[in-house]
């Protein structure tokens, strides 16, 4: 079941006192290798935003811009954001989403050295229930061994100029279907790597899954205090 968010959107629902978006955020902002952030946000909650990044003193915010009718259109919004920004052709970007507040510091770090070293990454979990492949008939075409199939997450990771001008050339071929920024840079012929990540890093898009995060985040808590 999907969230009924449509009065508050899902990033802006408060676990611990703080936003979903406000507990992503803070997994960049303190991390060492991040040295500027930009959010892309839903549309009349900018303001929201930014005090929230003033209040919780969120330093390496450098911009809040609204976002598009689609994801991808959203991420294209955040990249001119960054182009304008300054950032440099070789610079890594690591796309993030707002609903996905339990990324941890180790899985940026490795995002950063896999595309330092092998070049674009996406961060996988490992899948533990059998995949099958379906067709529309119903008939099963394939069971997939599970060492071989692990779920998509984020971040993903990129060189600036790689992913900027795959959004460019999506533009001008007038492509607005990817998913994400990974299967547009495979369909324009970039190699990904595979960054594994916790299966506790999960999105935010079902009232199962805010239960979830808030769950996680009070056994966090609680051993922080009782050790």
């Amino acid at each position: 079941m999907r969230m009924n968010s449509r009065a508050t959107p899902k990033q802006f629902l408060r676990i611990h006192g703080k936003t979903i978006l406000q507990h992503t955020i803070e997994h960049f902002d303190t991390h060492p290798e991040i040295n500027g952030i930009v959010v892309v946000c839903v549309a009349g909650w900018i303001d929201r935003a930014k005090k929230d990044a003033a209040h919780h003193k969120c330093d390496k915010v450098i911009d809040i811009v609204p976002g598009g009718a689609t994801s991808q259109e959203s991420i294209y919004q955040g990249l001119k954001a960054l182009e304008l920004a300054g950032v440099p052709d070789d610079g890594i970007v690591l796309i993030h989403d707002g609903v996905r507040p339990l990324v941890t510091a180790e899985a940026i770090s490795a995002n950063i050295e896999s595309v330092k070293n092998k070049g674009n990454a996406i961060t996988v979990a490992p899948e533990w229930e059998t995949v099958a492949r379906v067709h529309d008939n119903g008939r099963i075409d394939d069971v997939l061994e599970r060492s071989q199939t692990h779920i998509a997450k984020a971040p993903q990771s990129f060189r600036f100029r790689d992913i900027f001008r795959a959004h460019e050339y999506a533009r001008r071929d007038r492509r607005c279907d990817f998913v994400d920024s990974a299967s547009l840079m495979q369909a324009y012929g970039h190699t990904m790597h595979a960054v594994l990540c916790s299966p506790d890093n999960i999105k935010v898009t079902t009232a199962t899954d805010f239960y979830m995060v808030r769950a996680i985040l009070d056994a966090r808590e609680t051993e922080q205090i009782f050790g």
